[in-house]
């Protein structure tokens, strides 16, 4: 008796995550309207910012729907570099490219990696990488993000979230955010701290930024973004 109540309900859950999957199916596509990214802050605290262009060929490595790269530079002469890639439902909602491959491929050594979850001071959970080339050391943290949350720290969590996103909002889009900064005098503390504080400012400006997805029958672009040719830092 209790294999044959076993048996039905798995096939309910299987009726009904195909009826999921065909009633998803069947939706009309989502455009997404990124170009609102670009209208992130270029002040920052007392950070300004400079926009970075990157090479074709990087950008169509990346198969972003829209990238965001730039320079926020501080009058004291610390800097913060900005990536955010961002990925809509129709282009899966996922970075195709981790920062451990990016680093990797440009040349730069993951000399250690750890996880910030829920730092104290900035409320944050960010991963961390201390990153290494030519004698030049930089601290990284990034961190996924969706219309629904801030601070996820896998593809996997994104890949979750959009699950979620899809049943309850119809839309499972997300976004890779990036910050790097130098490591001076072997200073890791102030470099972290720099990074973290950075972030708290961030973050909230991306989620109140964070593009609409609408329901259109036409195909979303693809290649360059419509507006203005961004990319990815040079280096890593």
């Amino acid at each position: 008796m209790g294999e044959r109540l076993l048996t039905i309900a798995l096939c309910a859950g299987l009726g009904l995550a195909g009826a999921g999957a065909w009633w998803l199916t069947l939706r009309a596509p989502l455009r997404a309207e990124a170009a609102s990214l670009e209208a992130l802050p270029m002040k920052i605290g007392r950070y300004q910012a400079e926009t970075i262009r990157v090479e074709d060929t990087v950008e169509s490595i990346l198969n972003a729907t829209y990238n965001v790269q730039r320079a926020y530079h501080h009058p004291h002469g610390e800097i913060v570099w900005l990536y955010l890639g961002y990925y809509s439902t129709a282009r899966g909602g996922t970075p195709e490219h981790t920062p451990r491959a990016c680093y990797s491929a440009h040349g730069w050594e993951v000399a250690s990696a750890r996880t910030l979850v829920r730092d104290v001071a900035t409320d944050l959970a960010a991963n961390e990488y201390i990153v290494e080339l030519g004698g030049e050391r930089r601290m990284v943290l990034f961190w996924y993000q969706s219309f629904r949350s801030e601070d996820l720290l896998s593809t996997l969590a994104l890949r979750i979230d959009h699950i979620r996103g899809q049943l309850s909002e119809g839309r499972g889009d997300g976004a890779l955010v990036r910050l790097s900064t130098p490591i001076r005098h072997g200073d890791r503390e102030a470099a972290r701290s720099r990074l973290l504080a950075f972030a708290a400012n961030l973050a909230p400006e991306v989620a109140r930024h964070w593009p609409v997805e609408t329901s259109d029958a036409r195909s979303e672009p693809t290649g360059r973004n419509p507006s203005r040719p961004l990319g990815t830092e040079a280096r890593g």
